[in-house]
């Protein structure tokens, strides 16, 4: 589950800049924070129902039903490590 020692050889192989490589990460870690975010809100409506989409009481979570997930970061870092984020490359004209 922890994120394991990367090697700046392993983000230079992708892209040139490395602040480039951080920023596509992070924001790959956002995306998947929103989308689990959202999945939860689907899932929490689909199982109670829920009233002209109003909201009024905080589900309260148990304990027992806690499922551990990959951290977002290590997720994101593994997929740019691995290749799987596709992003526009812009050129510099320095």
């Amino acid at each position: 589950m922890a994120l394991e020692p990367l090697s700046i050889r392993n983000m230079e192989e992708k892209t040139s800049d490395i602040f480039e490589a951080v920023v596509v990460m992070s924001k790959r870690a956002k995306q998947i924070l929103n989308n689990r975010i959202v999945e939860e809100i689907i899932t929490s409506a689909d199982e109670e129902e829920v009233e002209m989409g109003v909201y009024d009481q905080i589900e309260e979570k148990n304990p027992e039903d806690y499922e551990e997930l990959e951290k977002v970061t290590t997720t994101a870092v593994n997929e740019f490590v691995d290749g799987n984020i596709q992003w526009d490359q812009k050129e510099n004209d320095e």
